[in-house]
């Protein structure tokens, strides 16, 4: 099966991440379409990838094509779902990019229309280092399966896993990035402060980060990884930051899962 176009259905974050992503790769589909209530939005996006079609407030247009990605939040969707369930053709499918509702929760909402899959985005696919969780629902056969991991496989990896493990991975892979950088961020700048050159300030939080992941998966147990350094200068802070991730996350986890 071969993608003639793609149309999302929002063009917030996603869309732009996921349409940086195929650029750089060279990859970009012949046809994307976005549609968004946010003229300024789409004008970003235009800009930025000019090839691109833009439809302010008409999801329709954007619901027409081969591939139909929905960025929207659950609550965003049911306001536009009449509007995308008339535009769907037969043959499309579609790539839900939210947490929340499921497979059979999609399919009812879109009045039946089963060909559907769903992907858990994750910021790193914008340079071409993603990684994309995906479950496919029962309607969809091999070929368009394949041809979903094909328009996928420039954002690098999209494993398919179980539709029970998506929110997991959405509060895992797809937020986790924003519990690293602004501490990588500081890091970077202290290494400057206290007289590294820029270059060797970024390659040295580049090289510790990778090495600290390498050591963790070398099959050391936990403790005598947090063993291997003498100096924990954050030891004191570390029960807050624990805290934090074990309450907020547990509450953010409740508010996606599925009802």
């Amino acid at each position: 099966m071969s993608i003639q176009s793609v149309g999302f259905v929002g063009g917030g974050r996603v869309a732009r991440i996921m349409i940086e992503g195929w650029s750089r790769a060279g990859a970009l589909p012949e046809r994307i379409v976005v549609a968004d209530p946010n003229a300024a939005t789409l004008e970003t996006l235009k800009t930025r990838f000019p090839s691109i079609e833009i439809c302010p407030g008409a999801n329709c247009r954007a619901a027409e094509q081969s591939v139909v990605l929905l960025g929207l939040h659950p609550a965003a969707f049911a306001e536009s779902v009449a509007e995308v369930t008339a535009a769907l053709k037969s043959d499309a499918i579609v790539v839900s990019l939210a947490p929340k509702l499921t497979i059979a929760r999609l399919s009812g909402l879109l009045g039946g229309f089963d060909r559907i899959a769903r992907l858990i985005p994750n910021a790193p696919s914008v340079v071409g280092s993603g990684f994309n969780p995906l479950t496919f629902g029962p309607g969809l056969g091999g070929a368009e399966r394949a041809a979903v991991l094909e328009l996928l496989a420039p954002l690098v990896d999209s494993p398919v896993v179980d539709e029970s493990t998506l929110e997991a991975y959405a509060i895992t892979a797809a937020m986790g990035p924003t519990y690293l950088w602004f501490q990588l961020y500081e890091l970077r700048d202290l290494a400057r402060s206290f007289g590294l050159p820029d270059e060797a300030a970024a390659t040295a939080v580049e090289r510790m980060t990778r090495g600290a992941l390498d050591t963790m998966n070398a099959g050391l147990a936990p403790a005598e990884v947090m063993d291997l350094v003498p100096v924990r200068p954050l030891a004191e802070s570390e029960p807050a930051v624990l805290d934090a991730y074990r309450t907020r996350l547990g509450a953010v986890m409740e508010r996606i899962r599925p009802a």
